[in-house]
């Protein structure tokens, strides 16, 4: 959610991130990493270890940034048979942080030069800005059509595009295929096509993907609707944009990518201001936050957040805490159930 892609898609690189969301390949993982870490660190590194994934497989670099301690600690170990890159990310969202983020991502660009023998110009820089503003604006008049109620298609649906989405190298074409599969779910709308009415959910908390779906699925099988995510998949990705007509472009990615809302963050006021405003514009009954086991920054945070949601907000919380498995499928399904039967 760090990575300022823009540096990257000026010299004409293509951008993936590398999250595995498997448990396929955790056993390999523990052989070098503690097992209650994590199961996205562990996965991650898995997947490198063992080239499953062909995008680890392919990739000429892979940058990390100092998030929490269990990736920053990770990457040093994938940097004894991968070509990695760390940027220092600050912890704060101060001035002087921001000073040391700007020079980071100069840093990554002087980096990206040298080792591709390449120039960056602040043109092309610009060019990426504008190429990736619009992708976000797509993607966020995607997520938006669920402001309707009831919701115009389900939250799993709305998921699997803004996912999808990161795995699209050519990024110039993401606006207009988003733009046109809005017209088309706008369009059905207007001429009745709908799902009926149910409890509005907002999911917050980890990064959710593949074996993590079933907690989207939980929510929409037992009668509610997921109609917007507060997380690194979600909102919080796509809701701000670069200032185009900086003067300093680089001040200007840097402002942009050091005020996501993230649990690395402290404090984190960014997080709480996003969640607010789209619990009022989704008109949100309850929301639901997931973390996974060992995620320390996330699961401390979640006594805040439920304070928040409860106190300020006025509507229900839950937390579900989870791993990679499919073994509490059950246990999820009956604590959902029963928090959907309750709005």
């Amino acid at each position: 959610t760090y990575f300022p892609k823009e540096i990257a898609m000026a010299m004409g690189a293509s951008t993936v991130s590398l999250c595995s969301t498997s448990d396929e390949t955790i056993p390999e993982a523990e052989k070098d990493l503690p097992k209650n870490l994590c199961p996205l660190i562990k996965s991650s590194y898995g997947f490198a270890k063992t080239d499953k994934c062909p995008f680890f497989y392919f990739s000429d670099v892979v940058v990390g940034e100092t998030t929490c301690d269990g990736k920053k600690k990770m990457y040093e170990l994938m940097g004894e048979f991968k070509d990695v890159f760390i940027m220092e990310l600050p912890n704060t969202q101060g001035p002087e942080a921001l000073k040391l983020w700007k020079k980071e991502i100069i840093r990554f660009k002087e980096y990206l030069e040298k080792r591709f023998e390449v120039t960056i110009t602040d043109e092309d820089v610009r060019k990426a800005v504008k190429i990736e503003n619009e992708a976000r604006k797509a993607l966020k008049r995607l997520y938006e059509v669920m402001q309707h109620d009831p919701a115009p298609i389900s939250g799993h649906d709305l998921f699997k595009v803004l996912y999808g989405s990161t795995f699209k190298l050519n990024r110039s074409e993401i606006a207009g295929e988003v733009n046109a599969l809005v017209d088309k779910i706008e369009a059905e709308y207007a001429s009745g096509k709908m799902l009926e009415k149910k409890p509005r959910i907002l999911i917050t908390g980890c990064p959710i993907g593949g074996a993590t779906e079933k907690v989207i699925r939980a929510v929409e099988d037992n009668g509610g609707v997921v109609v917007t995510y507060e997380n690194c998949t979600g909102a919080k990705s796509i809701d701000r944009l670069v200032d185009e007509n900086a003067e300093d472009i680089y001040q200007a990615i840097a402002e942009r990518y050091l005020a996501i809302g993230c649990s690395v963050m402290t404090p984190n006021p960014n997080r709480f201001d996003l969640m607010g405003r789209l619990i009022d514009e989704y008109q949100v009954d309850g929301v639901l936050e997931m973390t996974l086991q060992a995620c320390h920054t996330y699961n401390v945070e979640t006594r805040a957040i439920r304070k928040f949601v409860n106190e300020e907000k006025g509507i229900p919380y839950i937390n579900v805490e989870t791993d990679y498995s499919q073994a509490d499928v059950g246990q999820l399904n009956t604590r959902i159930a029963a928090f959907i039967e309750m709005l």
